[in-house]
């Protein structure tokens, strides 16, 4: 009973100190996303801005059906995913393994490669396009005075030397944050695990395929399916990239660099401002995402089991 008289006693104070919290989410998060699907069955541009045409999965279809640089840029977005990923969470999870024992200048390292994970993207565009520059950049640079080239590499200008440069930042980002995620995972697993292979024979190439690996399982979970997420909202460095070589082309050189984030703002901001094909772009991208990340979720627990 005297439990019971508590709760009754909190009465409305919980609510009130929730609902700042609830009415934010409201109104920033959850008005804003209804709307942007129910704007995504109308034909709404900047040119009827009081005009929105009601035409049901005409958007939809059209997306599906009738684009070709909609399914470009997803092919784009999943090849640069594709690549980049793996190597991301490779190189981050054996620098891991190598850190994991040091104590002197751990934290040091570890907040160095978590850096750029933090730095704004268009600074990361802007550096990489200064870094690759056909002429005054600092790669050709050093290419050139290693005698590895002779001449300047059109590394913006070419679509597959952009495409490569794309992929770079995605690993110089992501390193850092992959690697501070499977340190703590590593600080997880009991010791006396290790100490029990040793006894019984296996060598330390043994120990981190039949310990390490299975019991990060989870971390590698996680951190697919926030790679496959990063990947399809991969924007801001390409754009910056494309647009700090002084390139006016959409998607850079042969459009190589249009992902599905830089196509969606195009289309509702940039090309005549089409706000109800733009939505229908968004929800369709939420819809692939979704089924990407389930797919990968099961996949991993399957392996698991």
């Amino acid at each position: 009973m005297k439990k019971k008289r508590g709760i009754k006693k909190l009465g409305k104070w919980p609510y009130l100190f929730v609902m700042p919290f609830l009415l934010s989410y409201l109104a920033f998060y959850m008005y804003p996303m209804l709307y942007s699907f129910v704007i995504s069955f109308t034909d709404w541009t900047a040119v009827r801005l009081n005009d929105k045409v009601f035409v049901g999965f005409n958007n939809y279809i059209r997306v599906f059906t009738q684009d070709p640089l909609f399914w470009k840029s997803i092919v784009n977005t999943v090849k640069i995913m594709v690549i980049a990923m793996p190597l991301t969470i490779i190189s981050g999870l054996l620098v891991a393994v190598l850190m994991f024992n040091i104590v002197k200048g751990r934290q040091l390292i570890q907040t160095i490669n978590f850096l750029p994970y933090i730095t704004m993207p268009v600074a990361i565009g802007l550096i990489f396009a200064n870094m690759f520059n056909t002429n005054i950049g600092a790669v050709n640079g050093i290419l050139t005075k290693l005698g590895i080239t002779s001449e300047n590499i059109n590394w913006l200008g070419d679509s597959k030397y952009a495409f490569i440069v794309v992929i770079l930042i995605c690993i110089w980002k992501n390193f850092g944050y992959f690697m501070v995620l499977y340190l703590s995972g590593l600080s997880t697993i009991n010791s006396e695990y290790y100490d029990a292979a040793k006894v019984d024979g296996a060598n330390a190439v043994q120990s981190f395929f039949k310990i390490t690996l299975p019991l990060l399982r989870p971390i590698t979970t996680f951190v697919v399916v926030q790679g496959a997420i990063g990947g399809f909202q991969l924007f801001d460095e390409a754009k910056t990239l494309v647009s700090g070589s002084g390139s006016t082309i959409v998607g850079g050189p042969g459009r190589t660099l249009l992902t599905i984030v830089w196509y969606f703002y195009d289309c509702s901001f940039q090309n005549n401002s089409r706000y109800g094909y733009g939505a229908a772009i968004a929800f369709s991208m939420l819809i692939i995402i979704a089924a990407i990340s389930f797919i990968n979720i099961r996949l991993l627990r399957e392996k698991g089991e």
